[in-house]
Order: C-alpha cells, then sequence, then structure tokens
C-alpha cells in the first residue's frame, strides 16, 4: 500500500491522469477473492426465500458479473417498498455480507409488512479486487446520476426506477478503513491532479444523512440500535468526522444527489448510508456484520413506526 508521506506511484504530480496512467493503474489491480465463492453462492443459497434477479451483467475483459439483486416473494403493490444495497464499494466487506445476513436471519421479520429489494454487491469487480474503483478508475458512488460513466451505478439505477416514487426506505451499506487514508484517498488525489491531504480515519460506526432532507430522529435511532453492536465513532478536535461537522452523535450529512451517492437513487423519506470501520481493534469482521443487520433492523422498524 502507499503510504501518505509518499508521491502516489501512478501519475505525474499535479496533472490528471490520461488513458496511460489509467492502463498503468488497471495492471496493478489483481483478483484477490472470489465473488461467486463468496456472495453468488450465497445467494443460490437464499434462492428459495426470494425472488432473485439478474438485473445486468458487468463485461470487464475475461471477465463477466452477473449483477444480483433479491426481492420479497410476497411482492405487495400496497405495502412500502425498503431498499437495501451493499458493495457500491467492492473493498467494503460488511456491506455485503451484512446485507446479507439480514436476509438470511431477519428478512422473514417483515414479512407482510414491506416489500424487500436489495443488491448486496453492487460492483463485483472491485469486490474481487478489494477496492473502490472499477476497472476504469471510475468510484462507483460518485456516479449515480444521468448518463453514468459507471455501469454498476447505471444498472441499479435501472433496477430501482420502477420503485423509485414508492420507496419508504434506503439504506446504502458503507465501510471507512484504514485503507481510505493509506491508498484510496491518495490514489484520487493523483488521478485528479490534485494534492493529497493527509486525514484521520474515525474509529467506530457512524451515518451519513442527507442534507437535503435530513431525518435527525431516524438517524439516531439507527446509531441507538448499533451502539449495542459495537462502538460509535467520535468527532474529532475540530468537531467533524472525516472532515464533516458532526451534527448528531455519530451522523454527519452530505448533499446526496449533488453528489451523485447511491443513496440519493430514491425519493425515499428514510435514507441513509452506513460507515463500519472494520480495522478497529474493538471490533471483529463479525461485529461489523452484526452493526449492519442491526442498522438495516432498526431503519426499517423507526421507519414502519412513524409512517
Amino acid at each position: 500500500m502507499n503510504t501518505a508521506s509518499a508521491p502516489y506511484p501512478i501519475g505525474t504530480p499535479g496533472a490528471p491522469w490520461g488513458d496511460a496512467e489509467r492502463a498503468d493503474w488497471l495492471s496493478r489491480q489483481t483478483r484477490q477473492r472470489s465473488y461467486g465463492t463468496e456472495v453468488l453462492s450465497v445467494i443460490e443459497r437464499l434462492r428459495p426465500r426470494f425472488d432473485v434477479k439478474e438485473y445486468g451483467r458487468l463485461e470487464y475483459g475475461p471477465d463477466s458479473y452477473p449483477l444480483m439483486a433479491l426481492r420479497s416473494r410476497d411482492w405487495n403493490d400496497d405495502l412500502p417498498v425498503v431498499l437495501v444495497t451493499g458493495g457500491v464499494h467492492g473493498y467494503e466487506t460488511s456491506g455485503v455480507h451484512g446485507a446479507l445476513q439480514f436476509l438470511d436471519q431477519h428478512a422473514a421479520d417483515y414479512t407482510g409488512r414491506v416489500n424487500l429489494l436489495v443488491a448486496p454487491c453492487v460492483s463485483p469487480w472491485a469486490y474481487e479486487r478489494i477496492h473502490r474503483w472499477n476497472p476504469n478508475a471510475v468510484d462507483p458512488n460518485r456516479s449515480f446520476r444521468d448518463d453514468s460513466p459507471a455501469e454498476e451505478s447505471a444498472a441499479l439505477m435501472r433496477l430501482v426506477e420502477p420503485v423509485r416514487d414508492h420507496a419508504l426506505i434506503h439504506i446504502d451499506l458503507h465501510e471507512t478503513t484504514d485503507t481510505d487514508e493509506t491508498e484510496f484517498r491518495p490514489a484520487l488525489a493523483a488521478r485528479d491532479g490534485k494534492p493529497f491531504e493527509p486525514g484521520g480515519i474515525p474509529d467506530g460506526f457512524y451515518l451519513v444523512d442527507d442534507s437535503e432532507n435530513s431525518q435527525p430522529e431516524f438517524q439516531q435511532a439507527v446509531i441507538k440500535a448499533v451502539e449495542q453492536v459495537t462502538h460509535i465513532a467520535p468527532a474529532d478536535d475540530s468537531g467533524e468526522i472525516f472532515g464533516s461537522p458532526v451534527v448528531a452523535r455519530g451522523v454527519i450529512q452530505y448533499p446526496l444527489s449533488q453528489l451523485g451517492l447511491c443513496a440519493s437513487v430514491t425519493s425515499a423519506p428514510y435514507r441513509t448510508t452506513t460507515e463500519v470501520y472494520p480495522d478497529s481493534p474493538r471490533a471483529t469482521a463479525e461485529q461489523c456484520n452484526a452493526a449492519q443487520v442491526a442498522a438495516v433492523c432498526a431503519a426499517i422498524d423507526f421507519a414502519l413506526a412513524h409512517r
């Protein structure tokens, strides 16, 4: 991994990447785990309980990745829709496995109460390479907009379009990791020809609310549920988390639509992005998955109670 103090090994400082630099970056990416073994096999085990749909397919060189979604088998148009997404950034492991674990352990609790639509691994190429970007060095989570440059994002938008205006909740499951600081933010700065400004990684779970449609009680209900599983990230000495002001315990805000973030793909009144910290000495992988599950359940419970 690149260190924060060393120049990024690709490109010329101050100059955005061109095709040659992107090709150099791509040549350095290697498959480190299997989408088929770790994700598709779990989806197959869940198939008897859900309607499983291939909503797109990514063709990247010799690699072909089916994009999979799971829906409530007893879908009822009179019920509210809950959208759960994971793996928009493929390296954020608990988002993927937390979504699948929620389906396995808790989906039945909401039978007849909501329609579930779950896309557990939006970016399978990046999942296999434990990376944030797709092979074109594009961040899918800045690409949820018309004429998206990321097929991962465009495919999810097509999937969601029929329920876009009927969703009650969208919870997008993410992680913040130490590699955000050591690799991904330096790579972003190098790609865009900007200086890298070191920051800190918050130790703990936090949420990203929508600054254009904030739901503070909803966010706090999720925080209260998750703190039963893992610790909540404190604000830093500037009263911020990851450079954004903390507006309530464990909560920051972004303008979701303006930034093209995944949590903007529906008009759901209740939207949030989770951020788990898997590198904490105080959290295990199992706790991180459980934190994602707790967040999904708390989000649904709150929204149903406040309809």
